[in-house]
């Protein structure tokens, strides 16, 4: 049986006992730097906590089930993940798919955001249909987000299924899907999609502006430039429809007065102090 043990609580030890014996040898700011080359010697540290195993060794003994059941352990139990645990899950032979199986299976949203971030965009393509469903059904925010990010990694591959999801869905979830197509290219269907959701969200430019740049049609510069030509536009706003224009190959060179724009004169405000510095 796996022990359920806080490696990162050892891990701090190892570390106190260290600056211990090299009062005055090191600076604080030292050790703080060299944090991440002791967490590798310490994987090669051999621990009675472990059996005289090293954290490196430990987990190489059990089975991916074996260890992903003491991932859940511990985030039952509240104790530390370490990332030691982790990587003997990943790396285990059957890791991959006894993960992307627990995922499936599973409705414990701590759980699930460690495997959908251990997972990867390899292994995520296993579970693109369960990504799908932490988007449609009633999970939290940090779930909906990471499997959107995930989906975006191979949005060609789901794109099919995130057109209809779009049609058929809310709109406090279109934006999910909005994300996830923006990062396919030459589709009418998702143009439009993608134009569409511009005009509806003139509230939040930057968002939508940027899912139309990142799709990369030169197409939608006609209507980047109507929306920038806007009066009542913001300075925030104009440079990202600038930048998005910009990146569509156009170009948008009219001068505006924005001097009575909040942001505007915060941004001039800073350079100049910078200057006078």
């Amino acid at each position: 049986m796996v022990k359920v043990i806080d490696l990162d609580q050892l891990f701090n030890k190892y570390i106190e006992d260290f600056v211990y014996s090299n009062i005055g040898k090191l600076k604080p700011e030292d050790i703080e730097n060299k944090i991440p080359e002791f967490y590798v010697k310490f994987g090669d540290e051999k621990l009675k906590e472990l059996d005289g195993a090293t954290p490196n060794e430990y987990y190489k003994q059990f089975s991916a089930t074996e260890l992903i059941e003491c991932l859940k352990a511990h985030l039952e139990q509240g104790v530390s993940v370490s990332d030691f645990l982790c990587e003997g899950i990943v790396d285990c032979k059957e890791g991959i798919d006894a993960l992307a199986d627990a995922l499936k299976q599973t409705e414990d949203e701590e759980f699930i955001l460690y495997a959908m971030n251990m997972l990867g965009v390899e292994g995520g393509k296993q579970c693109a249909d369960r990504y799908l469903e932490f988007i449609d059904w009633d999970y939290s925010q940090s779930v909906r987000e990471l499997a959107t990010e995930m989906l975006a990694e191979f949005a060609s591959l789901v794109k099919e299924k995130v057109i209809a999801k779009y049609y058929e869905s809310p709109e406090d979830k279109k934006v999910y899907y909005t994300e996830i197509l923006s990062n396919t290219c030459g589709d009418d269907r998702v143009f439009e999609i993608l134009t569409t959701e511009l005009i509806a969200h003139q509230d939040n430019i930057p968002l939508y502006a940027g899912y139309v740049s990142k799709f990369g049609d030169d197409r939608a510069i006609p209507l980047l430039t109507e929306i920038i030509e806007r009066e009542d536009i913001t300075y925030a706003d104009f440079e990202e429809l600038r930048f998005a224009i910009e990146a569509l190959g156009g170009s948008y060179d009219k001068k505006r007065n924005f001097t009575a724009d909040k942001t505007y004169k915060k941004i001039k405000g800073e350079k100049i102090k910078n200057l006078k510095v």
